[in-house]
């Protein structure tokens, strides 16, 4: 599965698009420097109900965002 048929399929299921993400996870502070991976993964867990795969294509997408700022 490609990186971005996982964020496909996260939308699809959470009806949360990529750029919302972005934004709900920068409203919480995970976008800050330092932030772990198991921080964010374990509010998508419990917030939106991904499994640990989804969730760290989600962290890699807010990873990427940062890095391109």
């Amino acid at each position: 599965m490609t990186f971005q048929a996982y964020l496909d399929n996260i939308e699809k299921n959470t009806g949360v698009s990529p750029e919302e993400f972005i934004r709900r996870a920068a409203e919480k502070g995970f976008t800050r420097p330092g932030t772990k991976a198991t921080e964010i993964t374990d509010w998508l867990k419990a917030d939106y109900g991904l499994g640990h795969g989804h969730a760290m294509a989600i962290v890699k997408l807010l990873k990427d965002s940062a890095a391109s700022r």
